[in-house]
């Protein structure tokens, strides 16, 4: 007996050509390998939609099939059974652990009379050929490094309490060469992000020409499809080491896969291979990540042949850029609004401005030891960062002269307590003596 194959239309048109010069159906069967019952339902459904030997030149295979095999009664493009929601399907297989199976089984238990397995995977792969299509991009050496957090964090235990923290874990991927540099943070507040970025440039003794994150708050203040805004404080950085900014677009994760795959695989080898040790600080845990980084940049990859390391080395370090010969200084940057007080406000403390700038818009840039302060980019007051002690920081030559002359004038009420107490007790008993004979007599007389 033949073996069972699958008939194309190549086939199909053999099968009409050998029929049409006279050849048998059992031939047929024999010259094509096929069972002679299915020649002859070929050639029955043939003579019933009108087909014969020679066939129209512009007959496509699509059209020849539809002919042959479309289901009379039932229109092209409808099921007979009761379909799923293609899309959210497909949003539920990418979450860990689930299958296709597992969704058909739950499909089945909603409709029993569904369709079966097969199927059920027949149409969904029809359903993912229908959706974007995937752009293979190529990374040129030296031109982007991709940046982002892992959705996974490093618990840290203290020592004295007990109480577990858990740290984030900031990753950051070569385009070309795929060397990672992998680091955990307390926070990803602005200073930790920023720090994260110089740690990783003197990592890789270079900077690419690109950084691509993803629209987090502490690199991006307002996410947009085209045009982003890029914090400021992140942009000074960026531009003090002579790299570009281009973030990815919103809810577009592919726009930055190689950090995706990368934080997949950080996962699995950094965070994955320490949770069974307990680290009880920050450095402790950044020396563990660091031996672990070393094993990842150090392990062959299989598809090339060759280290995340040899291929850094190879082709991605001489195309860096050489880092800023002077050391960065984290700095943050404001923009405040001067109160009628010509004060304006940063972190709870309060820093004079010329009372000239009262309602106008003003720059602050905050470093850890200086609050300066800018007008049109002119710096128009400079004080020293508060931690502690009075909240208002003011300048004399900030204050109006009238306000100068008032000041110079009163006498501060800590200095009259002061010269009150150093005065004999009998001296200050006669001194609040006369004062009430005085308030005394200045009361109005009430005629009777």
């Amino acid at each position: 007996m033949p073996a069972k194959r699958k008939l194309t239309m190549r086939h199909i048109r053999q099968m009409l050509r050998l029929a049409g010069s006279g050849t048998s159906s059992r031939e047929i069967a024999v010259m094509l390998g096929i069972a002679r019952s299915t020649v002859q339902d070929n050639l029955k459904r043939a003579a019933m939609a009108g087909l014969s030997w020679p066939l129209a030149s512009d007959l496509t295979d699509d059209v020849l099939e539809a002919k042959l095999f479309v289901h009379p009664g039932v229109k092209q493009g409808q099921r007979l059974r009761q379909e799923p929601e293609w899309g959210p399907l497909s949003i539920e297989l990418k979450k860990p652990g689930v299958t296709l199976l597992i969704l058909w089984e739950e499909y089945r238990s909603a409709y029993p009379d569904a369709y079966g397995y097969s199927r059920f995977c027949e149409l969904f792969r029809g359903f993912e050929k229908r959706l974007s299509p995937t752009m293979r991009q190529e990374h040129v050496a030296g031109d982007k490094v991709f940046v982002d957090y892992s959705g996974k964090k490093v618990p840290i235990v203290d020592r004295k309490t007990g109480e577990i923290r858990e740290a984030e874990l900031f990753l950051g991927v070569l385009g070309a060469s795929s060397y990672t540099y992998a680091e955990a943070t307390w926070t990803q507040t602005l200073q930790d992000w920023i720090g994260s970025h110089v740690r990783m440039f003197t990592f890789f003794d270079g900077v690419p020409r690109l950084i691509v994150p993803d629209n987090l708050k502490s690199g991006v203040n307002r996410a947009s499809f085209y045009d982003p805004e890029i914090n400021r404080s992140y942009g000074v950085m960026a531009a003090h080491c002579g790299v570009g900014v281009l973030p990815a677009r919103p809810r577009r994760p592919k726009d930055k896969a190689k950090v995706e795959n990368g934080v997949k695989f950080a996962q699995s080898c950094i965070l994955g291979r320490l949770r069974k040790q307990t680290f009880f600080s920050l450095t402790e845990a950044n020396a563990a990540i660091a031996q672990m980084l070393e094993r990842i940049n150090n392990h062959v990859m299989r598809r090339l042949g060759v280290s995340r390391r040899n291929l850094f080395e190879a082709v991605e370090r001489a195309a860096l850029a050489g880092l800023p010969t002077e050391h960065y200084e984290f700095a943050e940057w404001r923009l405040a609004r001067v109160s009628t007080d010509y004060h304006v406000e940063f972190q709870s403390f309060f820093y004079s401005v010329p009372h000239s700038l009262i309602r106008s818009q003003v720059d602050i840039r905050a470093t850890a030891r200086m609050i300066e302060i800018f007008h049109r980019g002119k710096r128009v007051a400079v004080h020293q960062q508060r931690y502690g002690g009075p909240r208002y920081g003011t300048d004399p030559a900030h204050m109006p002269s009238s306000h100068r002359r008032y000041a110079a004038d009163a006498v501060p009420i800590e200095a009259c307590i002061n010269a009150r107490e150093q005065k004999p007790h009998y001296q200050r008993k006669k001194e609040g003596k006369q004062q009430r004979v005085q308030f005394a007599s200045r009361a109005p007389v009430h005629s009777s």
